[in-house]
């Protein structure tokens, strides 16, 4: 679900181009279920290999990859760990919402609405075991880090970003921000022409760069009161005030600095909920500092027996892909030293 702040936070566009050479630390998780939610065929099946196995995920990940290396952009990708304990009602939540639009997906194809049977397929999206182990052997063999956080990957994100490790976090979230990322790159694995649910309306879907200081400045609040002002509107980790929403919420907090001191109606909606433990997860949240950051040059041989020979992906294809990638790869090294590139 993710803080829903776009109403507040300024945003600039950004192209890809802007990007080149600087890192991209990517919340894995959002963007494999974005692959999934999006690239599916004309009835809201995903893509599979002859034997069943979905292949969504690692056909966003490999051509959007080879896309950004081209870019000269060097990405490491950021997996989920153990979440908190108080994300258990939201991961409950989800599979309820997967269940119902799974039924009401399979009603949709049975009276042929093809393009409402892909709308609630989109939401039936399920990131299983063997995706991410897919997942981590397709970053391993295209030489891009993939890091195992202890718990959440955009807070791991955001500390690798705060300490300038990377330049930025990306993930379609916002909870970056409230993780403390200096920096949150929306839209790089999404990018392109996109239509509008419902309607026969194409948009063109640009990365987006959010800047925290900024967004604190220009609001005039701390970090500490995004976390509350997150809360409010409703976390991962708590359901947020009926009627309140980001510009109530930021009204709010601004007045009173603190959620306890608002009023006796948000003091009973909160009444069974511990609102420092939900601040410590975004203020001192869970992370590592073992994580090493190496590229490698693509493995061909092993890219083609892996996607094509064992997924059924066009080798014309792939082969095209990694010839721009690595193009890209090469573009860069004449720029900086090898060693500078690959580490």
């Amino acid at each position: 679900m993710g803080v829903d702040l776009k109403d507040i936070v300024s945003r600039r566009e950004i192209s890809l181009d802007q990007l080149s050479g600087k890192i991209i630390a990517i919340d894995a998780y959002n963007t494999l279920y974005q692959f999934l939610s999006i690239i599916r065929q004309q009835d809201g099946t995903p893509l599979m290999d002859r034997q069943g196995r979905i292949t969504s995920h690692l056909s966003g990940l490999f051509y959007r990859n080879a896309n950004l290396m081209e870019k000269e952009i060097k990405l490491a990708y950021v997996f989920d760990g153990e979440p908190p304990s108080l994300k258990e009602m939201e991961i409950k939540r989800r599979t309820k919402v997967k269940e119902e639009a799974l039924i009401k997906y399979e009603e949709a194809l049975k009276r042929g609405a093809l393009e409402e049977a892909k709308r609630y397929a989109q939401v039936t999206a399920q990131l299983k075991d063997y995706m991410v182990q897919d997942a981590t052997r397709l970053l391993d063999l295209m030489g891009i880090p993939w890091i195992q956080a202890p718990s959440e990957g955009e807070a791991q994100a955001a500390h690798m970003a705060a300490k300038g490790d990377v330049w930025a976090a990306a993930s379609q979230d916002y909870d970056s921000l409230l993780f403390g990322a200096p920096r949150l790159v929306r839209n790089i694995t999404i990018s392109g022409k996109r239509k509008l649910p419902r309607r026969e309306v194409y948009i063109e879907v640009v990365p987006e760069v959010v800047e925290l200081n900024q967004v604190l400045s220009e609001l005039s609040i701390t970090r500490e009161l995004l976390v509350d002002i997150g809360i409010l509107i409703g976390t991962d980790y708590n359901l947020g005030v009926k009627g309140i929403g980001p510009k109530t919420a930021l009204k709010l907090v601004k007045e009173h600095r603190r959620i306890e001191k608002i009023s006796t109606t948000i003091e009973e909606a909160y009444h069974n909920v511990n609102l420092d433990q939900i601040r410590l997860i975004f203020l001192k949240p869970t992370i590592t500092d073992a994580y090493q950051l190496k590229w490698k040059p693509p493995n061909t041989s092993g890219i083609i027996d892996f996607l094509c020979y064992e997924r059924d992906f066009s080798e014309d294809r792939v082969r095209v892909a990694l010839e721009k990638a690595t193009a890209g790869i090469k573009e860069a090294k004449g720029k900086v030293t090898l060693e500078g590139w690959l580490n």
